[in-house]
């Protein structure tokens, strides 16, 4: 069929007359497509829009990992701020949205990559296409850091130890740190016993041939060399295997920068689900900050990097479970500043506690802005406004877009 694409859906893909979604189009554009089930297959570009760039990687269209390279920078920036605008108006909220900030090409400092069974020197190792289980091998990867571009060989070599189970099918989340790649490796099959302690010692010594920091399977230590670290704020901290970090180092340097500016004056902040200390150690340097989240590792790290920042105005730190035990509005009477960072689901049980709170000014930070939107709404109804909001694109070529919203009461 020839199709018209009038604008862009919420997954990335073009969207024709009749609710039809072709990949890789962009608005304005006239494309012959295979189309099936409301979905098409592109042929051809028969008109191409103004806004069409040339791909700057050789796996696109076929990798499932980005769905935008084509799409002209300034005209891909601003359709994912009126994408996040329109989901707050679906709650009825209007607010001030500040510049974007946005990620550039190699940046991305954590990926994870897929390994299938290959040869005894290397495994495929690679992304899955979209809505398949297969996988679309890479050597290049743009949107990711040149030290992890440059890995991706040693990671195919250390991913060949890991298929002593046919049921195997691991997935090496990578993150690049001060100290150098920290490793966790899920998807090994485990009831069979796991590896053997040959495969285990080959795995090690894979490790130490490319210089890896540390690598882990399902958290437990395989092979360490340094112990991976990365600096936030005034703090030095130890990584626990797996721990969450922003995506990007320059978009969590502008989102720490915009949260310590907007708690400037606080007399005394909680930091929920505050992780490893992303913004914990920069609000500290404002006031003292009581910080939560569930799970040990991220507490004891969070409470053990405290020794390498001298001067902040006092931490406590505290493991909880805030969707089963939020903090009550009780627990919150001191506090006139609350930061959230909850994970894509949301703060529902949280922010409800907020909203019955003391708090004068409250800071969300979200990577899901639906969530957003719906904990937003709670806090207008609880009586405060939401001032303004920075929205942030640091999954470069992808749909997703995130934001910080700031509340006053």
């Amino acid at each position: 069929m020839e199709l018209t694409i009038d604008a862009i859906g919420g997954e990335g893909d073009g969207v024709a007359a009749g609710s039809i979604f072709v990949p890789f189009t962009l608005p304005g554009e006239r494309v012959s497509a295979r189309v099936g089930s409301g979905r098409a297959e592109l042929v051809e570009v028969l008109a191409p829009s103004a806004e069409r760039v040339t791909p700057p990687c050789p796996h696109f269209g076929i990798c499932g990992g980005c769905a935008l390279q084509h799409w002209e920078h300034a005209a891909y920036l601003a359709w994912k701020v009126e994408r996040m605008v329109g989901t707050l108006a679906r709650e009825r909220i209007e607010t001030e949205v500040l510049a974007p900030f946005a990620a550039g090409p190699g940046t991305r400092r954590r990926v994870t990559l897929h390994a299938r069974r290959g040869d005894r020197d290397g495994a495929r190792l690679g992304y899955k296409p979209r809505g398949s289980w297969d996988l679309v091998e890479i050597d290049v990867c743009p949107i990711a850091e040149p030290a992890i571009q440059a890995s991706i060989p040693a990671l195919k070599r250390l991913a060949a130890r890991l298929f002593e189970h046919p049921k195997s099918a691991p997935s090496l989340h990578v993150t690049l740190t001060d100290a150098g790649l920290d490793i966790d490796i899920t998807g090994v099959e485990a009831r069979s016993g796991g590896l053997s302690a040959d495969a285990r010692m080959q795995l090690a010594e894979r490790a130490a041939e490319a210089d890896f920091a540390r690598v882990t399977l399902n958290g437990e230590a395989a092979y360490m060399s340094r112990q991976p670290t990365v600096r936030l704020g005034p703090a030095r901290v130890a990584l626990p295997p797996g721990a969450f970090l922003q995506a990007t180092a320059g978009a969590e340097a502008a989102m720490t920068a915009f949260v310590a500016a907007e708690a400037a004056g606080a007399s005394r902040i909680a930091d929920l689900y505050c992780g490893v200390g992303t913004f914990t150690f920069a609000l500290a340097t404002v006031a003292p900050v009581h910080a939560a989240d569930f799970g040990t590792g991220v507490v004891v790290a969070l409470s053990a990097a405290l020794a390498t920042a001298p001067g902040l105005k006092g931490v406590s730190v505290e493991d909880r479970d805030l969707v089963r035990r939020p903090l009550l509005a009780h627990d919150l009477r001191h506090t006139d500043t609350v930061v959230f960072d909850p994970p894509r689901a949301g703060a529902a049980e949280q922010v409800a506690e907020i909203g019955r709170s003391g708090a004068g000014r409250v800071i969300g930070v979200s990577c899901n802005p639906a969530t957003f939107a719906r904990d937003a709404r709670t806090l207008i109804d609880a009586g405060f406004a939401l001032e303004r909001v920075l929205p942030v694109d640091q999954f470069l070529w992808s749909p997703h877009v995130e934001l910080v919203g700031v509340f006053k009461r």
